[in-house]
């Protein structure tokens, strides 16, 4: 940013052409090269260009110079998930009238479209992202890999989780220092089962949470490799309890209560997964009392709560069906389908629709799951399925799913 952009776009605002511009000052000759910073011009003509124009340069250069700090300010804010900060700087940059023809206007795009992100916009996000698109082979290499990382994060916000993958796997490490999206390619991972590479990413992008003392999103770092031990045969079940307690801890310390919510729904979880229903009904809804119930993680605790109440036998079935009314009815207004589907199930299980439910868990849930990577979701189902047909001697079935259980996830 320079004086010359400043004044061809205060000039271009007020409508005048370089030589009304320069009319009594210099040539119109000298302004154009004095906009595209091939001359030198002396303080005076500087003064008057500002005076025609009814601005102050040296102010506006100061500006043009915050463009870059506040970006970079606005950059760490959504690392951190510093909400508060990161919308006050969102409406500054918004009134930032230079940006439009700073170095750093693309920059400021890609943010604003993680931005959205954040802000559960994903449709803004995905206009501005199209429109970047374009532009992409022009991008500088570290705003090239930030589309790629936030193509990533739209992927993961749309529940494609092999697609995510697959875009923030092409992301240059050496091009873009911002291992922020090693957590998002774990987080990736996790959604589809593969262990090893959910704790590899997990545990690099805690060290640079560590280096960087953003605690929560350690603490986010932390938990997703705790849950990749699940099955590690040298972590005892009360060495593994522990650990959570201790995340909950740092939770309260740091005043964290949506980390507290996530902390608690996996640790229900492993409570589930043991079949200790009682405590994993607890955690569940502990999760869910501290969740936004219009929102998708308050439905994945409420299915878990649900779950948790119906193999335990905790609930009777007719105090349940309210819930998974409820739940259905949240998850039809969001428009999310995964919850839409899980739910539908839960409520041809409760009612004892026992053929209906296998349908619907073959035809609609099933081929839902695995064309969005639910790596967990499809092997449950394939589960369920095969037993469901071995049980009532349709054998044909039974292998045709057999034949799915034994291909390689």
């Amino acid at each position: 940013m320079h004086e010359g952009k400043i004044i061809k776009y205060y000039r271009e605002k007020a409508g005048l052409t370089q030589s009304q511009l320069g009319e009594g000052i210099c040539s119109d000759t000298h302004i154009s090269k004095i906009e595209r910073g091939l001359t030198d011009y002396s303080p005076e003509i500087t003064r008057l260009l500002s005076q025609r124009l009814g601005i102050d340069i040296p102010q506006e250069l100061c500006r043009a110079i915050q463009i870059k700090q506040r970006l970079l300010r606005w950059q760490e804010t959504i690392v951190m998930h510093q909400m508060n900060e990161m919308d006050e700087i969102h409406h500054e940059l918004k009134h930032m009238t230079l940006l439009r023809i700073s170095d750093y206007k693309m920059m400021y795009q890609l943010l604003l479209a993680r931005y959205e992100l954040m802000r559960n916009n994903p449709d803004s996000a995905y206009r501005i992202m199209k429109e970047l698109q374009k532009l992409q082979s022009t991008l500088p290499p570290y705003e090239n890999n930030l589309l790629k990382h936030v193509w990533g994060l739209y992927y993961l916000s749309k529940q494609d989780y092999v697609q995510a993958i697959s875009t923030l796997n092409q992301i240059t490490e050496l091009d873009y220092p911002n291992p922020e999206y090693f957590y998002h390619l774990a987080v990736a991972y996790h959604m589809v089962q593969s262990q090893i590479m959910c704790y590899y990413y997990a545990e690099k992008s805690l060290k640079y949470f560590k280096e960087m003392n953003y605690f929560l999103r350690g603490i986010d770092a932390e938990m997703l490799m705790l849950i990749q031990l699940k099955d590690e045969e040298n972590l005892e079940f009360r060495d593994s309890i522990e650990r959570f307690h201790n995340l909950l801890q740092s939770c309260d310390m740091c005043h964290a209560p949506d980390r507290k919510a996530k902390v608690l729904h996996n640790l229900a979880y492993e409570y589930y997964r043991r079949k200790e229903y009682e405590s994993a009904s607890r955690y569940y809804q502990q999760s869910m009392e501290l969740k936004n119930k219009l929102t998708g993680p308050y439905l994945l605790s409420l299915e878990g709560y649900i779950r948790s109440s119906l193999e335990g036998n905790l609930i009777p079935r007719e105090d349940l069906s309210p819930l998974i009314s409820d739940g259905l009815s949240i998850a039809t207004k969001l428009k999310e389908s995964l919850y839409i589907v899980l739910f539908n199930l839960l409520k041809h299980f409760i009612q004892d629709e026992e053929e209906a439910y296998h349908e619907y868990l073959q035809h609609k849930a099933l081929p839902m799951y695995r064309q969005q990577g639910y790596t967990y979701l499809v092997i449950r189902s394939e589960k369920e399925l095969f037993s469901y047909y071995v049980n009532r001697n349709q054998l044909a079935q039974a292998l045709e799913i057999a034949a799915c259980l034994i291909t390689p996830k």
